[in-house]
């Protein structure tokens, strides 16, 4: 498989995330982080081991597993409790936008710890992605609700977790299939949020859920979970961490499109102009 094909993969998972920040939010009025992503990633890890018990993927080799395990634990629980924290204090649009210094960080982090080699074109891309992220931002500061920087900040400091499951996860990735990492990570980090949510009592808030926020749980757990981060995954196998990182700058393209649907966030021009420099940004990097 080409690395351009890895991105489009990438384009598409990082498209259901922007769906999931929107659904995310709807839910955080009523619910607190810990349990959005236990809908999530237990959620997640539910809907993929019967797939997996059934297809028998290749899982990674046993020296492998203390660190997938660690990977899946530091993405799919540490990192999503903080992405919800943060979309508690921020819009859609807004949190979705910080999130999106995510290219950058994984391409400082590839470059620190020497796992991924730096070009001039790629970053040109990552930089002009993060102009357009800065110029779409400018727009809301002025109607941004009180304390939304916090969640501004929360988000930014967030991408550190990820960007390290980005960077890391590759060498792995090629030792197994992408749905056998996958599954062995999300059920590490879904199950300890499964986990959680039993002793703390949140699992049994879950059948007080009105049809609305059932169906939004649903597509939390089997497309903003399971087959998003599949996809995510999977692009990880055949692109370069930085490359598949850039595409998170799609995300809040998605996310704002669904907020104006379903939230009734205003777009602005601003808005659009920033977001046609990240993809602008998104093409430099990746051709």
């Amino acid at each position: 498989m080409k690395e351009s094909t890895g991105v489009l993969i990438a384009v598409l998972s990082s498209a259901l995330g922007g769906g999931a920040a929107v659904a995310t939010r709807f839910l955080i009025g009523s619910h607190d982080p810990l349990t959005i992503a236990m809908i999530r990633f237990g959620g997640g890890a539910l809907c993929l081991l019967p797939v997996a018990l059934l297809l028998r993927p290749k899982l990674p080799p046993r020296a492998d597993w203390p660190a997938v395990a660690g990977l899946g634990f530091l993405f799919f629980a540490v990192f999503f409790v903080i992405y919800n924290l943060a979309l508690s204090y921020t819009t859609v649009a807004r949190g979705t936008l910080a999130l999106s210094t995510l290219p950058l960080m994984t391409m400082v982090v590839g470059a620190v710890l020497g796992l991924e080699a730096l070009s001039v074109r790629k970053t040109s891309g990552v930089l002009l992605a993060m102009g357009g992220v800065a110029t779409a931002l400018s727009a809301s500061l002025g109607t941004a609700p009180a304390g939304a920087w916090r969640g501004d900040l929360i988000m930014a400091g967030a991408t550190i977790c990820m960007a390290l499951y980005n960077a890391y996860s590759r060498p792995y990735t090629q030792r197994s299939s992408a749905l056998g990492f996958l599954t062995f990570g999300m059920v590490v980090g879904g199950g300890a949020m499964i986990l959680f949510g039993l002793v703390t009592g949140r699992a049994a808030t879950l059948l007080s859920f009105d049809p609305t926020e059932a169906f939004v749980s649903l597509y939390l757990a089997a497309g903003g979970g399971a087959f998003g981060f599949f996809l995510w995954v999977l692009a990880l196998k055949y692109a370069s961490p930085t490359r598949v990182a850039n595409t998170i700058t799609i995300n809040p393209m998605i996310a704002m499109a669904f907020g104006t649907m379903l939230l009734g966030k205003p777009i602005t021009i601003i808005l659009v102009l920033g977001l046609a420099t990240v993809c602008a940004g998104v093409w430099v990097a990746t051709t």
